[in-house]
């Protein structure tokens, strides 16, 4: 090598330093400046998509603890609910305290929907000739958000044979734990 360097001209010399810094200045931006800008987008867009998700989670991290508590407090209220607990029986009872004992036509279940650990059981109460005042108390003593038993849906007309009266069929739901 040292021969051949030698036999060069001076020019020949500088021509071939030039190649050869021509040659590892290539090589220098082609395998460690390239990739390392590469790596450099890379990261920033890495970056950016990690940020748009976490901004996404964060309103549902919030609304997850919300939903958590709600979730406590619906464990603490069922919890606290006599172990024999039935809609049926709860119904039956407040219709008695209405004055509507005899009044009751039926109470059907609707079925239940199951979500988690609880299930939303619904039952149809169809009441025949009861006054707006009997159904206002059986609403009010019924419908318990401590207990969680709300009316669905009511649907009220007048009795046929006496208008007095009213027909009424409600939809009443309550949660319960999951068997």
């Amino acid at each position: 090598m040292k021969q051949w360097w030698s036999k060069l001209s001076p020019t020949q010399r500088k021509y071939a330093v030039i190649c050869v810094l021509t040659v590892l200045m290539y090589l220098l931006i082609q395998f460690i400046l390239v990739p390392i800008r590469e790596a450099g987008v890379r990261t920033k867009r890495s970056i950016a998509a990690k940020e748009k998700v976490l901004s996404e989670l964060l309103p549902l991290s919030s609304e997850y603890r919300l939903l958590a508590q709600k979730k406590e407090t619906v464990n603490r209220i069922l919890k606290q609910r006599p172990p024999n607990f039935t809609l049926f029986s709860y119904l039956e009872g407040k219709a008695a305290e209405a004055g509507l004992a005899g009044r009751i036509k039926s109470i059907s279940p609707l079925g239940a929907l199951v979500s988690g650990d609880f299930e939303e059981v619904t039952v149809n109460v169809r009441l025949e000739k009861v006054t707006l005042k009997q159904l206002t108390d059986f609403l009010y003593l019924s419908e318990s958000r401590p207990n969680l038993i709300l009316v669905r849906k009511m649907d009220v007309t007048k009795a046929k044979d006496d208008p007095e009266y009213l027909n009424a069929v409600l939809h009443v739901a309550t949660y319960q734990m999951v068997r």
